[in-house]
């Protein structure tokens, strides 16, 4: 059985992920992307999905035992787990160099202290499970393959085949070091060079090391930043600049329920946002990376826009399910794809509006058809942001006239009359300065409820939505605004679990709700996150640090966060990690630094 979500780690070489369990069990990783399938499905499914562990040997009819001590090399994506065992302790580091080649997973054990027994037993399992590969010797090398891929397995210990699996069973003593490595190739090609563990080890941290110089924070919360900003920088499509959501797919948002999404996409909105704290934290080469990407993704079709795209700017992303996998502890479907992919949500069109405005203003080169495309989406909005559309969180229910995407058309026009008003673009000023008044007045005539002094999900709703809390944050109305500090204190009253955190709207636990799905979910990282943001903005600066330094205890012991919080169950839920988590936890380090609300 897999383990829980935050036992997991993450390795990766800004390709592709791996997760790596306590117990020293990859159980997932997808070759050669993100979005390819996997070779390691365990995650999903058993042991007969694929797995690979590498630990301490143990009797056959014992759980594997769990490490007393891990952590990431300093700055770095460099896993480092280690065992205390009755006859001495081990350590295993392991990590994916970034690429240049054939990608890889490498594993170096190292002896600590006495003698200990180790095993690496490596079941690999193509589709995601579904197919056995011919495993076969090849000029002393061990490759499995099935249809288009190669995996290729390297090792100095001998190895040997049984019950499909392929085993190591060796020990160390102080000083040893035995590396193993897995590569992907083609199968039509000729092998992967040999591996070179020593070298790509010393490169991975140098790769790292120079990466995180370029920090420009160092407020009190840098050690949460830097590591959720490492995280971010994984996420990241290193060839195209794409940036996926998750490195995952169908971990559930509620245990043994169905809503389990694949998150390996790039989310126009969650990439924008990314993008925006990037750059407040010095990255400029990732931010006009994305935008090269979001440029091709768009390319002469804004009227189009989708609200994401595959990795490399793939539009078609169809959805299905993998009922071969039972789904992790039982949450099924297990589902690939996603059919979210051509919902309306109005609200991106302000996301990307918003984050192409943060790369003018912090002075990234000019790039004409970036501002070409940014007047063209004004354009479309102009003749849709009265339509209902799916919003922010992407129901599977009817269109409504969600606020939230109401408020981010206004962002996209006032953006956009900020980039005119700089000289920098040509436009229809005053009228879409009308455009962007009679949006206002919109909002603020049909999405606020007088009698509760509280703007609502949608128009005519009286539930309240997290996604409210950005409307400070957008400069849509100033937070001293009777009607945000009054949505801020309905959303704490409304929406809060009793640990204090933030559901994204109400679920109507086995009925269908306003999401068109069953079930409950967990309390949304992100909208937490927001709450924070807006305590501050109001002046409850300590309350604001309380919240957010009881966010940061939620991270698992790397720093890592998925999705959602389950308040019942007391552990992390949904995708992992998750961009859209790390994002808001950056921006409301930077705003809690700046207004100095924080401990010490």
């Amino acid at each position: 059985m897999a383990g829980r979500i935050e036992d997991y780690a993450l390795i990766g070489d800004m390709q592709t992920a791996a997760l790596v369990c306590r117990d020293g069990t990859v159980d997932w990783l997808c070759l050669p992307r993100f979005d390819s399938h996997a070779i390691f499905a365990g995650l999903l499914g058993t042991e007969e999905h694929g797995f690979w562990r590498l630990g301490p040997a143990h009797a056959a009819d014992a759980e594997p035992p769990t490490a007393a001590r891990r952590g990431y090399r300093g700055d770095s994506l460099i896993l480092e787990t280690e065992w205390d065992t009755p006859r001495g302790t081990v350590r295993v580091t392991d990590f994916m160099p970034p690429r240049d080649g054939a990608p890889q997973l490498i594993r170096i054990v190292e002896g600590v202290t006495g003698r200990v027994p180790m095993r690496s037993a490596l079941r690999m399992r193509f589709s995601y499970g579904r197919v056995v590969p011919w495993v076969h010797k090849h000029e002393g090398r061990t490759v499995a393959v099935a249809g288009p891929d190669s995996v290729w397995f390297d090792t100095e210990a001998e190895t040997y085949g049984k019950a499909l699996t392929t085993y190591a069973d060796f020990t160390v003593a102080p000083g040893d070091r035995i590396a193993f490595t897995i590569s992907w190739q083609p199968s039509h090609k000729e092998p992967p060079p040999l591996p070179e563990p020593e070298a790509s080890l010393e490169a991975t941290e140098d790769f790292w090391r120079e990466w995180v110089e370029h920090c420009t924070y160092h407020g009190p919360y840098r050690e949460a930043v830097i590591r959720s900003l490492i995280t971010l920088k994984a996420l990241t499509y290193a060839p195209t600049g794409g940036i996926v959501a998750a490195p995952t797919t169908s971990l559930p948002e509620d245990i043994g329920g169905v809503r389990n999404w694949d998150y390996r996409y790039t989310w126009l909105r969650d990439a924008a946002i990314t993008l925006s704290s990037l750059l407040r934290t010095g990255y400029r080469e990732e931010a006009r990376a994305w935008r090269e990407w979001l440029l091709r993704a768009v390319a002469g079709d804004p009227e189009n826009l989708q609200i994401m795209y595959g990795i490399a700017g793939e539009r078609e992303l169809g959805e299905a399910e993998l009922d071969w996998l039972p789904g992790y502890e039982n949450s099924a479907p297990v589902r690939v794809g996603n059919g979210a992919a051509h919902q309306l949500q109005l609200d991106v069109y302000g996301e990307v509006t918003e984050a192409l405005h943060l790369g003018h203003m912090t002075g990234l080169a000019r790039n004409d058809y970036a501002s070409l495309l940014q007047l063209k989406l004004i354009r479309y909005l102009e003749d849709h942001w009265q339509e209902p559309d799916e919003g922010i969180w992407e129901v599977r229910g009817p269109r409504r006239h969600f606020v939230h995407s109401k408020v981010m058309a206004w962002v996209a026009v006032d953006r956009t009359i900020k980039l005119i008003e700089s000289g920098d673009a040509d436009g229809p000023l005053e009228r879409w300065r009308e455009l962007r008044d009679d949006i206002h007045r919109d909002v603020c005539e049909k999405g606020y409820d007088k009698e509760r002094n509280t703007f609502t999900q949608s128009y005519g709703s009286k539930e309240l939505d997290a996604s409210l809390l950005l409307i400070p944050q957008m400069g849509f109305l100033p937070p001293d605004d009777k009607r945000v500090i009054g949505t801020i204190e309905a959303i704490q009253r409304e929406l809060s679990t009793p640990d204090g955190f933030i559901l994204r709207y109400p679920t109507e636990g086995e009925s269908e709700g306003v999401d068109g799905l069953p079930g409950d979910e967990g309390a949304f990282l992100a909208c937490s996150f927001w709450m924070a943001d807006d305590l501050a903005m109001i002046g409850r600066v300590d309350e604001a640090r309380r919240l957010f330094e009881k966010l940061l205890s939620l991270r698992n012991d790397l720093g890592l966060l998925a999705e959602e919080w389950d308040p019942r169950l007391k552990r992390q839920v949904g995708n992992f990690p998750q961009a859209f988590s790390h994002v808001p936890l950056i921006d409301t380090a930077l705003r809690l630094t700046a207004s100095g609300a924080y401990g010490g």
